[in-house]
């Protein structure tokens, strides 16, 4: 019989100081081997919103009302590839199409090996390693070796005894962090049972320092009614992971009552339209509602987007959904200057700026001097006529959210240059700004022209528009799968094309 031996690594019932090497200690993380993923993005959506709102101690503090992202980010600019590279692509795409299959099986076991070799959370360390054991077992049966590995080799007994003394050594670390921030910050030894329930949300040191300053009397809650109205948000839709972004947000809510404050202004979304599905999404991107009298404030602002604005009371769920903060923003003064704007500037008549609203409602949360005007000024320098700006706007107001240099300028001069298309084809097409130019557009058009099938004309923008199974059936007339490893190819030669530009 073959013996193997490995080195034993430190723990609270080995002497030994050397560490293994097969089973690195679950404390040390960064030694631990990892698979790594490059994304691609190809969209930018910049924050056309300012907001200066600070703590007390000069730190940046989360605005309580996050502008939604809607559209997808576009990567820096990058020169159009040569007509040449075409060819290295073409043979690059059959290699991909015959490998990817077999990439996707080893990711798929590179994945579960991972997941299988990670402690997760709540599995104790005597279930972790007994996993251990029983991979192990029916290798040294087939190959009739013996291991001897200190983990391996504990018996019940030790493994029980290993766990209470991890979970000991935790317990004092939460105890002196909170001795540390009674003596920094204050804290009342009082509050220590609700910030250890709230430390499993993930809430760490700093995010209680940030609610400390912002609502201090929100830790004085006892413990029993904090988890009733975390559990009651819970229960309506709103996700464990998302507690914390909303407690950082709004510590308040720890505050507001069950019955005299979550379910009345729950019932009142859910009276406006909104489906139960959707609540706690609601809830998780405008925590500050809760802050809101229904009677005084909710209803009032719905009912003015409804007489005033000219909603239609169909419509106000739609608009909620896509946009929870315009329910706690002045929507009077919101509303009233980006109207007397768009008239003004474009011509635009009330009908129009309805639609715009309807169908992106963030459009009343953009900055006009640094978001709408310098777009709307954008779409003129390319020739466009008023009349032709109030078309695109009034089908994809998306287009005033959407980076000048990072996605609308690369858009257009791929559309004059590359597709030879005249700018007022996106009159017919607006939806083309809201494409991905490295997802979608170039891909499109190269994939054609590779297969000799592009007219010699200007590229039909008709064609950027159906899904990749339908492109491929209707245009290509080849398999989704051939075009997915061409795109797959140029997304690498443009990768590597754009880091050997920058000399890495």
């Amino acid at each position: 019989m073959a013996m193997i031996c490995f080195p034993t690594r430190l723990s609270p019932f080995s002497s030994s100081s050397s560490s293994s090497t097969l089973f690195p200690s679950r404390s040390h993380p960064s030694r631990r081997a990892g698979v790594a993923l490059v994304v691609f993005s190809s969209h930018s959506n910049p924050r056309i919103l300012k907001s200066s709102r600070r703590s007390r101690t000069d730190r940046r503090t989360p605005s309580y009302d996050d502008e939604e992202r809607v559209n997808e980010d576009s990567e820096e600019e990058e020169p159009s590839p040569d007509n040449d590279d075409l060819s290295d692509v073409g043979d690059q795409f059959n290699f991909q199409l015959t490998k990817q299959s077999e990439k996707t099986g080893r990711l798929k076991v590179l994945r579960k090996r991972q997941e299988n070799g990670s402690l997760k959370i709540g599995q104790s360390l005597r279930n972790s390693y007994g996993s251990v054991k029983d991979d192990v077992k029916p290798i040294l049966k087939k190959t009739n070796m013996t291991i001897n590995h200190p983990i391996l080799n504990r018996s019940s007994k030790e493994l029980v005894d290993l766990e209470k003394y991890v979970k000991k050594k935790n317990d004092s670390f939460s105890e002196n962090r909170y001795h540390k921030l009674a003596e920094d910050f204050g804290f009342d030894e009082k509050w220590f049972p609700l910030i250890e329930y709230l430390n499993t949300f993930g809430l760490k040191e700093s995010d209680f320092i940030c609610i400390y300053e912002r609502h201090m009397p929100c830790l004085q809650i006892n413990l029993s009614s904090a988890q009733e109205r975390l559990e009651f948000l819970m229960s309506v839709g709103v996700k464990h992971r998302d507690i914390r972004r909303i407690l950082i947000r709004q510590p308040q809510i720890l505050e507001y009552t069950v019955e005299n404050n979550l379910k009345s202004h729950v019932a009142f979304l859910v009276n406006i339209g909104v489906p139960h599905s959707r609540v706690g999404q609601i809830i998780t991107s405008a925590p500050s509602l809760f802050s809101y009298s229904v009677e005084h404030s909710l209803k009032p602002t719905v009912r003015y987007l409804v007489e005033e604005v000219g909603i239609k009371t169909t419509d106000i769920s739609k608009v909620v959904q896509l946009s929870p903060q315009i329910l706690v923003q002045r929507i009077d003064s919101t509303w009233t200057l980006r109207f007397n704007f768009l008239s003004k500037e474009l011509g635009a008549p009330k009908d129009s700026i309805v639609k715009m609203v309807t169908k992106h409602p963030q459009l009343l949360h953009y900055s006009i001097e640094d978001g709408i005007l310098p777009r709307i000024n954008f779409l003129r320098s390319i020739g466009m006529c008023n009349s032709d700006i109030l078309k695109v706007l009034t089908s994809l107001a998306q287009v005033l959210s959407l980076s000048l240099e990072g996605n609308l300028k690369p858009k257009y001069l791929y559309l004059v240059n590359e597709l030879r298309n005249e700018v007022k084809s996106l009159t017919k097409y607006p939806m083309y700004l809201s494409l991905s130019l490295d997802q979608r557009i170039r891909p499109r058009h190269r994939f054609l022209v590779f297969l000799k099938k592009a007219p010699k004309g200007p590229f039909p923008l008709s064609s950027l528009v159906p899904t990749d199974e339908c492109f491929c059936q209707q245009w290509a007339g080849t398999s989704l799968e051939r075009y997915l490893a061409f795109r797959q190819g140029l997304q690498m030669t443009n990768f590597a094309k754009k880091y050997e530009r920058k000399g890495l």
